[in-house]
């Protein structure tokens, strides 16, 4: 269906794609286990109508006309339900890495799922593990078990990394003969969770699979908000202002801070932004060579006498080959090496051979970030979110996990997140910021020779240094012309 009416003469949508080809309306179809035809329990001043949607995309223009067939479900609580909650038996579990708000996300779900009158609700202890023939047995999960468990960092359920069959995991369900499992975790806890949900429909069992959203990268696709975000980002920003004032405090001082960031440059990018006091970002979208980013460094020294740069985790996986094996974790994910020791032994080995005489320090915030109590954002965030997985999976949904998009909650398809993976726009308006308010004039991979020689044709007269991609006198793509001044 187009924004437009073909009687109006008007150009078709324009087909939308991302890394595994192009989307149809078909990929955003939640599974749903039947019909419902139970009442609910669970008082409600607003109910959701099951055909309300919330577009993919929001920009268009009369050229570029959006489909808006290419939209979610909204997730929330319908008039009528699938389960008998007085039947039903609810099972959590938290998996992957550690994440402010997991607690917070198991309080809203225990609440919510009590608030249906459900018959109990247990919690798997250690991730997929719990799920194993050999895994823990579950707790039992009541308002006094989690009334408090939202001050302590962590999850009480405790967690794991690495995939158990999922043959086997159902076998577990059906001997405790769970209704609903919520699986909180990223995006690899969401894979396990496809394939428990695809072996639960092989089975033809009526049981519902919904999972919520766990990464502080914010990096999972189709979802503009995680839980932990916004925690990481804050915290962060308490790192890069230590950083900042270890390098002001010492003549041509140098904070390095790395932060998470694997595969995407969310929290360093957003951290940069909320800082102020970043000079150089570095983020895995965006390639650099050490020659390029030494020759930055050097030139900020020169001219303001200090410099903070921040590192995601996943920066320079190309030049850190020599640490960079092809190994993944138990959880698939690739095992790089480290990037901030890394470029802290470069940085000292390249000023040793300079005049600048240098003192740098190395922060590295990201077990803390991880551990803490979540922000209060996150905090009203994580309710939000138990409530809406809980509302929904008493309605029969499954096979999707509930995200955040367009400020909406919606039910996005286990299968649609597994696409890939969202990543830092480096030609959108948010790096381009970062880009502006940082030292760094343009991409830090800098610019081919021949690049170079058309610069200086194009700005003779000027004194620009053959070794520096950052100098006042360059013209930048995507950056402000002149540099800030800092504190």
């Amino acid at each position: 269906m187009s924004l437009y009416s073909e009687t109006e003469g008007r150009p078709k949508p324009l087909p939308y794609a991302d890394e595994k080809g192009v989307l149809s309306a078909d990929d955003f179809v939640v599974s749903t286990l039947g019909e419902c035809t139970y009442e609910t329990t669970r008082p409600r001043f607003a109910f959701v109508d099951d055909k309300q949607r919330v577009l993919l995309q929001s920009h268009y223009t009369p050229t570029k006309p959006i489909d808006t067939s290419l939209a979610f479900e909204v997730a929330g609580q319908r008039e009528r339900m699938f389960f008998d909650p007085h039947n039903t038996i609810v099972g959590i579990v938290t998996c992957g890495g550690l994440c402010p708000g997991l607690n917070d996300v198991v309080r809203a779900l225990t609440y919510a799922s009590l608030n249906y009158n459900v018959k109990k609700v247990l919690g798997y202890r250690y991730g997929y593990h719990g799920l194993s023939k050999d895994g823990h047995p579950p707790v039992k999960l009541e308002s006094r078990q989690v009334n408090t468990i939202h001050d302590l960092g962590g999850t009480v359920l405790g967690s794991s990394r690495g995939p158990i069959p999922a043959a086997e995991m159902v076998e577990t369900l059906k001997r405790d003969k769970i209704n609903i499992l919520f699986t909180i975790g990223g995006d690899g806890t969401q894979r396990g969770a496809q394939m428990l949900f695809e072996e639960i429909t092989r089975q033809k069992l009526p049981i519902a699979v919904v999972g919520i959203p766990k990464t502080i990268d914010n990096d999972i696709l189709y979802i503009s908000r995680t839980f932990g975000f916004d925690t990481a980002v804050e915290q962060a920003r308490v790192a890069i202002s230590c950083a900042h004032a270890e390098a002001q405090s010492a003549d041509n001082g140098i904070g390095l801070v790395k932060l998470m960031g694997r595969d995407s440059g969310f929290i360093a990018a957003k951290a940069t932004l909320a800082s102020g006091d970043v000079n150089i970002c570095l983020i895995p979208e965006e390639p650099f060579t050490l020659p390029s980013l030494m020759a930055n460094i050097e030139n900020r020294l020169v001219h303001r006498g200090h410099c903070v740069i921040v590192v995601a985790e996943g920066a320079g996986v190309d030049i850190l080959k020599e640490f960079n094996s092809a190994k993944t974790d138990s959880s698939g994910n690739t095992s790089y090496g480290d990037i901030g020791m890394f470029l802290k032994s470069e940085i000292t080995s390249y000023f040793k051979k300079t005049k600048l005489g240098i003192t740098i320090k190395y922060i590295d915030p990201s077990y803390t970030i991880r551990s803490i109590k979540p922000t209060s954002a996150d905090a009203a965030f994580c309710e939000e979110l138990g409530n809406k997985a809980v509302d929904s999976a008493m309605c029969g949904k499954t096979g999707c996990i509930v995200g955040y998009w367009g400020e909406s909650f919606t039910l996005v398809p286990m299968k649609l997140i597994a696409r890939g993976r969202k990543k830092v726009d480096v030609k959108g308006h948010m790096w381009n910021t970062v880009k502006q308010m940082t030292w760094t004039m343009q991409p830090i991979g800098g610019k081919d020779e021949k690049s170079k020689e058309k610069e200086k044709e194009k700005d003779e007269g000027s004194e620009l240094s053959s070794s520096s991609t950052c100098s006042s006198s360059s013209t930048p793509s995507s950056a402000a012309t002149h540099p800030p001044t800092p504190l």
